[in-house]
């Protein structure tokens, strides 16, 4: 098990001086953090509350899945079911990274009740589960084209600092990567522990859509206090 959090670096763009809040994106599999730049204007949000948008790239390592090749990645992934064999100690050192950014930021001076993590794929599944266990109250989780990992410790892992957080989850009904089966069972283990994850589907392979962009754009004006 990693035990010491990995430094990420990160791109960082601020929407205006002093930033109120934070948004933490997190890339998919093979990706890096500059991935994500461009939805910042296409999310036009108001230029009120000025946001700092950090972008991590992950790590680089061996993807079993892959034949070993080596690219940016939050976890390995074993097997085409990722529910099976997963993870947990790449997943754990990865959430601690995630961890320490959110720490950062509240050393910058960003409450934590105003810092949200948000992902696409395997960036979204890490934005699910670091948000769930992070013990710090936050402003929000985006779930994008993803699945909840290691849902079975859901349970004894998630902090109830965190037990009413807004949840976004989308995806795309056409994905051939991560099957939407996958995901709305994650969105089932969530509201049966009694989260309130706001559900949306859209008509679109393993990717992001316009409408969903939008969509994203008006949850993250309502709950951006």
């Amino acid at each position: 098990m990693i035990t010491e959090p990995i430094d990420l670096q990160s791109i960082e763009i601020e929407t205006g001086e002093n930033p109120t809040h934070a948004i933490v994106w997190l890339h998919g599999l093979g990706a890096d953090g500059n991935d994500f730049v461009p939805i910042i204007n296409e999310l036009k949000l108001c230029s009120d509350k000025p946001i700092r948008f950090i972008f991590p790239h992950a790590p680089e390592r061996s993807v079993s899945i892959n034949n070993g090749y080596v690219m940016r990645a939050w976890y390995d992934i074993f097997h085409p079911d990722f529910n099976y064999h997963q993870d947990e100690s790449g997943i754990c050192g990865s959430q601690k990274a995630i961890d320490a950014l959110i720490i950062r930021e509240m050393q910058r001076g960003i409450a934590s009740a105003h810092i949200l993590l948000a992902g696409f794929s395997q960036g979204g599944a890490m934005a699910l589960h670091a948000g769930l266990c992070q013990i710090n109250p936050l402003a929000g989780i985006i779930a994008l084209s993803c699945y909840l990992p290691l849902a079975e410790t859901l349970s004894f892992e998630a902090c109830a600092a965190n037990a009413a957080i807004p949840i976004f989850m989308a995806h795309g009904t056409y994905d051939a990567v991560i099957p939407i089966s996958h995901a709305v069972a994650s969105k089932e283990k969530l509201l049966a522990a009694n989260y309130a994850p706001e559900w949306h589907e859209y008509p679109m392979a393993h990717t992001v859509c316009q409408q969903e962009i939008a969509d994203i754009s008006r949850w993250l004006q309502r709950i951006m206090k």
